[in-house]
């Protein structure tokens, strides 16, 4: 059956449709856009008038898509938001716009749910043999960051933190670039939150990434002209390049960190080095020296979780 699901994030908007069958996910197509809803969040607790309308403009987009190639999905359409929506204040507000512009409810995830439906988005498309054993799906946001833990596909626990690429550069990364000790107290934050849980991933677990931080890195590291899923699925990114990137990327305005890297980092120049700080943190924290990029995520996992 063919069907559509929509993940609204605190930096990007996904959008996937996919022919889902008996658990499994064929990708027909796949959008993204850049909407930044969760900008100022951090600090306000509100979602601002102009932020909550780029993603109304996306919606519209999608929509329309939808409607001229998949239009037996439209009404059907799974929509989920997550970070930037929870810590809302005027969450109930937002959401009723969207019902109203484009007839679709927003199922709101907890840091749970999202840790759940991510792990199970994330394996769906990696090979088979990445599943077995061990694994901790890393999910960084732009608002939180999930850590999920399975073995053998079968998901065991999971926890959610309050740090993500666009909170982390409001709240830490206030210059562009950084200063030395702005860059400190980020990871130092990071630190803080990975090792506050009461354990951490057993020797030998398989880390796998998901979202625009670890499959950015993944695209450069390849050297891509174009954003290409097939090559970027199930590649390992060297906790040595994540140290490189860092020393690059805090080196340079967000402005120029797009324009050295327009095909990945359009959009995300701002904020992708509170990301990879993270993710470097996170790498540390599970003594891992690389990490699986996957290309599924929440929008994967929604689908696969409502296959009736």
């Amino acid at each position: 059956m063919i069907r559509a699901s929509i993940d609204i994030g605190t930096n990007s908007a996904l959008l996937l449709v996919a022919d889902v069958k008996s658990g499994r996910l064929t990708v027909l197509h796949e959008e993204q856009r850049i909407p930044r809803l969760g900008q100022g969040v951090d600090e306000s607790g509100m979602l601002s008038a102009a932020a909550q309308q780029r993603v109304l403009a996306v919606l519209k987009d999608y929509h329309a898509i939808l409607k001229s190639r998949f239009n037996e999905v439209v009404s059907d359409t799974i929509v989920t938001a997550t970070s930037a929506v929870r810590d809302a204040a005027n969450r109930s507000e937002f959401l009723d716009h969207i019902k109203n512009t484009t007839g679709w409810n927003v199922t709101l995830l907890s840091g749970e749910e999202e840790a759940q439906v991510t792990y199970r988005g994330a394996l769906s498309v990696l090979e088979k043999e990445n599943q077995n054993g061990r694994v901790a799906v890393v999910d960084i946001g732009g608002g939180s960051t999930e850590i999920a833990f399975g073995r053998e596909g079968v998901l065991r626990e999971f926890i959610s933190h309050n740090m993500g690429s666009v909170r982390f550069t409001e709240r830490f990364l206030k210059d562009s670039p950084p200063s030395g000790p702005q860059v400190g107290e980020a990871l130092a934050e990071a630190r803080k939150l990975l090792y506050g849980w009461k354990e951490r991933p057993a020797a030998g677990t398989e880390l796998v990434g998901v979202a625009g931080t670890v499959t950015s890195l993944a695209g450069i590291d390849l050297g891509l002209k174009k954003y290409d899923p097939a090559k970027i699925n199930g590649f390992k990114v060297q906790r040595s390049f994540v140290e490189t990137m860092i020393d690059e990327f805090r080196s340079l305005t967000g402005d120029e960190i797009e324009k050295r890297y327009p095909v990945f980092l359009q959009g995300r120049g701002e904020v992708i080095l509170g990301g990879v700080l993270i993710l470097l943190e996170s790498m540390k924290w599970a003594e891992c020296e690389t990490i699986t990029v996957s290309t599924g995520g929440i929008r994967h996992g929604i689908l696969l979780e409502n296959d009736h």
